[in-house]
């Protein structure tokens, strides 16, 4: 099974030591984000890369530019960067609206473009999105394995069922983003409702984890309206 490793870390200089660590495991891709402490000019970012990719002995990488990174680069800014280092061959962004996915046409084919996974579907009808770092697999890595084969085979009915998957992130997840919680403590807690492994909601200090007894109302909601990433054929 094709794998990626994770090498993200704020600092870079652990970034780095994590990837040259990981080598021997031959991974498909390493992830790495830009520094995170102050932004990086495009110089710096370039120069990041660059030593990420000599060290990376022949593995390509993938840059996670999530919203809450320091840096946020603009569909022009990746295409520069994927041109100037040919072993970057994907990045996983947040998406954007239409202008976004007009501005990121020039990938098609020949960079991988990962999105949110609540977004995958229509993401993937415009022809940019080639996969997700997904959030619906936090909830069910088995339903969200499902949802990629329908997405490929029946793109009406899987925009069907990423309508439902929205509704279910509007009702159940966003008042708690709204109300401060970061990603990690949502992953977190899509996780526990999941149920499909002994996790809870807690984060490492000093962040702020949402009370585990909200579990059991987001786990009981999602499988009202997304029964299918649960059956158990599954």
């Amino acid at each position: 099974m094709p794998f990626q490793i994770g090498a993200s870390h704020p600092s870079p200089v652990i970034s780095l030591e994590r990837l040259k660590r990981c080598v021997p495991l031959r991974p498909d891709a390493f992830q790495v984000i830009l520094p995170d402490w102050v932004e990086c000019r495009s110089d710096e970012q370039e120069e990041f890369l660059r030593l990420c990719a000599a060290s990376a002995d022949g593995i390509p990488l993938v840059l996670y530019n999530p919203p809450h990174a320091k840096t946020i680069l603009s569909p022009e800014r990746i295409h520069e960067l994927s041109a100037s280092i040919p072993s970057l061959i994907g990045v996983k962004v947040a998406g954007g609206d239409d202008a976004w996915y007009e501005a990121m046409q020039w990938s098609r084919g020949c960079f991988s473009v990962f999105v949110p996974g609540h977004l995958l579907a229509s993401g993937y009808r415009t022809g940019v999105a080639d996969g997700a770092y997904s959030n619906v697999a936090c909830l069910s890595p088995a339903g969200a394995q499902w949802w990629w084969g329908l997405i490929r085979s029946d793109i009406s009915a899987a925009i069907g069922v990423q309508s439902r998957i929205l509704q279910f992130f509007e009702e159940c997840i966003i008042p708690f983003k709204n109300a401060g919680y970061s990603n990690p403590a949502l992953d977190k807690l899509l996780a526990a409702a999941g149920m499909w492994c002994g996790i809870g909601t807690r984060l490492r200090w000093p962040y702020r984890w949402i009370p585990q007894s909200e579990v059991d109302d987001v786990s009981r909601r999602a499988r009202v309206l997304l029964p299918e990433l649960f059956t158990s054929r599954r």
